[in-house]
């Protein structure tokens, strides 16, 4: 028992505090996640591009610059998918992630000649950069890069609208848009309608000049030149030197009491042709009629004008050509189309609507006629005007469903006509018999020239030269009335006497000698006569007072 007293009796101590061993894995963990977070705070931003060519860009050197200032780097390219297209990888600088959202762009700047001018030539020494335009939206990482610089950037202020147009004309991206001959906006592209008619226009304008569009707002062409031929001359027109090589549009808003549309995000505006296209009187009635031609109708073009006394009243909508084998003729109709609006009835008493005036003008005589509207080119245009008492010649097609108009030939069509039926005259004229009549004609005349001549014919003449002679010498002894008379008596002989001479003169004639000496006396007698009449003239009183010498004479 007392060998077993000596043993101590074991006591039991428990830690309060956990062993050193845990120590390691502790430390081991905090570093390992100081370590990843340092990692992840330190991870550039990284997205990837997508471009169709990599032309000018080279991996590690091709910068990504905002504003002019480098925000990262081009590290790698490879081909996408299908080897369509290249796909850029890029790092950007620390704090550069905001950059990247959904409605960023990015497009390569390289130099460019373009409507706005020539553009990126500081990449001639540096090389191709790549420029972005941040925009809002989710965070992304995989953008589609742009193949053209754009027009505007998400800084730019302004409102998008869109025009409509028959057709596109000169009008391209970047083309100017002016108001009052200011530069407001530009043309950013364009697509065809679906329709397949008309050209979608997609344009912007820049502050302050989008606060100016209203819902009444009116847009047209002003590309190339606006040539103007007027009573003062003619005017040429160009709203600039680049709207004249790359196409332009202007617009302007008229004031009006009515109330506009502000917003016009919706809206959809016309694009006129031209200025004077607005302002012409609009007239949305119209009436389509048919009017035939008979005669050659080269130079009648759809779209041509019609005029009433040199007053645009309609167009030419269609020109077409009809053969009729049972008579082997050939008929042209031609579609119309007229705004009777245009003609106003100035009744009073009995008011008439513009189609009843039309057809009261068609019983008066109202006829439509082609004309040239220019000797240059021979374009045609369809005149209207009246012409009383004119044939009033219908075809009365029951096949057409147009009403009809009707026409008379043209100025040249009528000259033409005119010569033809000359010709045929000259055509049906016996020629035969009037040769031979000429020839008895002059068989006649010959045998009377050639019939010897008496010497009282002769005889008769000499005492009639000397009969006037003598009332010559013995005028200022006589009476006016009286001299004058005798006179007229000796000019009617001597018309008689000339008339016998000539129709004996022959120069194979015996009395050829007396008859040339006839004649110089009836020359003598002639220059009395004229010098008996001046005198009469200057002085009616020398019968009475005798001649006086003028002043020349004296």
């Amino acid at each position: 028992m007392s060998e077993q007293a000596d043993f101590d009796t074991p006591q039991v101590s428990r830690r309060t505090w956990p062993s050193i061993v845990w120590l390691v894995p502790l430390v081991t963990a905090l570093v390992g996640t100081w370590l990843m977070v340092r990692t992840l705070t330190e991870q550039v931003p990284v997205a990837t591009i997508q471009f169709q060519t990599a032309e000018g860009i080279e991996a590690g050197k091709t910068k990504i610059k905002y504003k002019s200032v480098e925000i990262g780097v081009v590290e790698d390219i490879a081909f996408a998918e299908g080897f369509s297209n290249v796909v850029l990888t890029a790092h950007f600088n620390d704090g550069m992630q905001d950059f990247l959202r959904r409605n960023t762009r990015f497009w390569v700047v390289r130099p460019q000649l373009s409507v706005r001018g020539v553009s990126g030539l500081g990449t001639l020494l540096s090389g191709a950069y790549i420029e972005i335009d941040p925009g809002p939206g989710a965070p992304q990482t995989h953008f589609v890069g742009l193949e053209e610089i754009p027009l505007i950037t998400t800084e730019d202020a302004g409102k998008k609208i869109t025009l409509i147009s028959n057709n596109l004309g000169s009008i391209g991206r970047g083309s100017p848009i002016y108001y009052q001959g200011i530069l407001a906006g530009e043309a950013l592209g364009y697509e065809l309608a679906g329709d397949a008619q008309s050209v979608y226009i997609y344009a912007f304008v820049r502050d302050p000049f989008d606060q100016l569009i209203r819902g009444n707002s009116r847009f047209w062409n002003v590309s190339g030149l606006d040539l103007s031929m007027g009573a003062d001359g003619i005017e040429v027109r160009t709203a600039s030197v680049q709207s004249l090589l790359f196409g332009g549009i202007a617009f302007d808003t008229p004031e009006t009491l009515e109330p506009t549309v502000a917003d016009v995000s919706d809206l959809v505006f016309t694009l006129h042709g031209s200025k004077a296209e607005i302002e012409e009187p609009a007239f949305t009635r119209k009436v389509q009629f048919v009017m035939y031609f008979t005669g050659s109708v080269r130079g009648l073009n759809p779209g041509a004008p019609l005029e009433f006394r040199g007053i645009r009243i309609g167009e030419v909508l269609d020109i077409r050509m009809e053969y009729h084998p049972e008579t082997t003729s050939f008929r042209i109709p031609v579609l119309v189309e007229i705004e009777p609006d245009r003609i106003i009835t100035r009744a009073a008493r009995d008011p008439q609507s513009p189609e009843q005036t039309l057809a009261t003008l068609v019983d008066k005589g109202l006829r439509g006629r082609l004309q040239t509207g220019n000797l240059l080119t021979g374009q045609l245009f369809i005149e209207f005007n009246m012409y009383p008492g004119s044939d009033l010649n219908l075809v009365a097609d029951a096949d057409m469903p147009h009403p009809e108009l009707p026409t008379i030939p043209g100025a040249f069509e009528a000259i033409s006509q005119s010569l033809n039926t000359l010709v045929e005259k000259i055509e049906n004229v016996d020629i035969e018999a009037l040769g031979n009549n000429i020839v008895g004609i002059l068989e006649g005349a010959n045998e009377l020239v050639n019939k010897d001549l008496n010497e009282a014919t002769v005889t008769d003449l000499q005492a009639s030269m000397r009969s006037l002679r003598g009332i010559l010498q013995n005028v200022e002894q006589s009476d006016m009335e009286t001299t004058i008379a005798a006179a007229r008596g000796a000019l009617e002989n001597l018309q008689t006497t000339l008339k016998l001479v000539n129709d004996a003169l022959e120069p194979d004639a015996p009395l050829q000698y007396n008859v040339i000496k006839v004649t110089g006396e009836l020359e003598e007698t002639a220059r009395a006569v004229r010098s008996l009449i001046e005198t009469l003239e200057r002085q009616p009183n020398s019968l009475i007072f005798g001649r006086q010498a003028t002043e020349d004479e004296q």
